[in-house]
């Protein structure tokens, strides 16, 4: 049994990685900010142990992991170097984790988490899988088939990962602190391309993803005939989404999903690809595509009377539009209110025109201050540059969501991946509705 000490666990990869290396039965504990982070739950009801930040946590039989957010001038990897312990880098370690298994890996600018939970759920429907979300979950089952996870392009760290299988959701600009633009973006990606050993799935109405070099089989999936698998004949219902899908032109099956949206079907069809070409059994995978819960902070709902308050992830305007969506969808006759917390300086820089016409499709936008973070907690540009650029958008904080009472048949989408549930944690303690993050 190893003893293994995360510097940053609250990280939500690195509490991912935590739990699965606990459930492997290692014995696991990790430091980090006192402050509350949502990933702190999983990781106390496991009985993991979550340490203030002291270079006396690190002892000498340990393998300390330390988080990509801390650098090697922090206290607690400076002692572990003095003591010549192991310290390795959170995605080097998750490099060799996946290879004990046949790995999937879920990559791209928009939709790893959504995808990576689906896949781990559907697939858990038939074969033993371990899994790594993105948005704090990590379950590692002994004697697993496949391991699916979540590999993020930020800083390039995806290529430390060699899976079998990658399914590439699409190619788009983010993280402008590190990417100097898009073809810096698609560079990447060309590279992590050459790591996957047997096949890619990639969205294929995605130029980007289109024109990379491929050297194993590629299998494109969409709305188009053109796609080697495509969803048709598309109805929606209150119960959720059912579509026909066809591969290579033949049709294969029917399939429901509970979730709404385009983006789903998509993730659906991704997850079925993967399925399909490791040959598991389709009606286990039905059944168990219709179950699917969902992602922590993914249109995670809460009803109050007529209100439907919805907790959400989404700091990137092409996942706004999404999540957006995915309201009208589901509730067309309510308003829709969003209430978005910029997160990072340098990202609301870089879209700050897309953040007004993606905000501009709701109908009242609420703003609350940007979020920094440990890389970045300022800049020059201010939230008042955002909301001058919206028709109908007013600013929000803790003292004054009483506003928000006022649309009493409305989706209230709180969107954004600092801490903007504050904003939601206290708009319903102030209607006296009990929160459980």
């Amino acid at each position: 049994m190893t003893h293994y000490h995360f510097v940053g666990i609250k990280g939500s990869g690195m509490s991912s990685l935590a739990q699965i290396m606990h459930d492997l039965g290692n014995k696991v504990q990790g430091s980090d900010i006192e402050n509350y982070v949502f990933t702190e739950v999983a990781l106390k009801n496991n009985g993991i142990e979550i340490l203030p930040f002291d270079p006396n946590n690190i002892k000498e039989d340990m393998v300390v992991i330390q988080g990509n957010a801390f650098p090697d001038t922090h206290e607690e990897i400076v002692k572990a170097h003095e003591l010549k312990l192991d310290v390795i880098r959170y995605h080097d370690f998750l490099g060799h984790v996946i290879n004990q298994f046949i790995s999937v890996a879920v990559t791209g600018a928009h939709g790893k988490t959504s995808t990576t939970g689906l896949l781990s759920h559907v697939m858990n429907g038939d074969k033993k899988t371990s899994f790594l979300i993105g948005d704090g979950t990590g379950l590692g089952i002994p004697a697993s088939d496949y391991f699916a996870f979540e590999a993020c392009e930020y800083r390039r760290h995806f290529l430390s990962y060699h899976p079998d299988y990658a399914i590439m959701t699409n190619i788009d600009f983010d993280h402008p602190d590190y990417f100097k633009d898009i073809n810096d973006v698609v560079d990447a990606f060309q590279e992590m391309a050459r790591n996957v050993k047997k096949a890619i799935i990639a969205w294929g109405e995605d130029e980007h993803l289109r024109n990379l070099d491929f050297e194993v089989p590629v299998y494109y999936y969409g709305f188009s005939e053109n796609d080697d698998i495509y969803a048709n004949n598309i109805q929606i219902s209150e119960k959720g989404t059912q579509f026909d899908v066809y591969i290579k032109n033949e049709y294969f099956d029917t399939f429901i999903s509970p979730q709404f949206g385009d983006h789903n079907i998509l993730n659906s069809l991704a997850v079925i690809t993967i399925c399909y070409l490791e040959d598991l059994n389709i009606e286990n995978i039905k059944e168990a595509l219709e179950t699917f819960g969902g992602v922590k902070r993914r249109f995670n709902e809460t009803k109050v009377g007529k209100q439907v308050l919805v907790d959400d992830y989404a700091h990137h305007p092409r996942e706004i539009s999404a999540t957006i969506e995915s309201a009208r969808k589901k509730y067309p006759q309510k308003e829709v209110v969003a209430v978005f917390q910029p997160h990072t300086f340098s990202r609301t820089q870089a879209f700050l025109d897309e953040f007004a016409e993606c905000l501009n499709t709701a109908d009242k936008t609420y703003l609350c201050d940007i979020f920094g973070s440990i890389r970045e907690n300022n800049g020059e540009l201010t939230i008042q540059d955002l909301l001058q650029r919206i028709d109908n958008a007013e600013l929000i904080d803790e003292s004054t969501v009483n506003v928000l009472e006022q649309y009493d048949d409305a989706v209230i989408l709180f969107m954004g991946a600092g801490d903007i549930q504050k904003i939601q944690r206290a708009y319903m303690e102030n209607i006296g509705v009990s929160t459980s993050f």
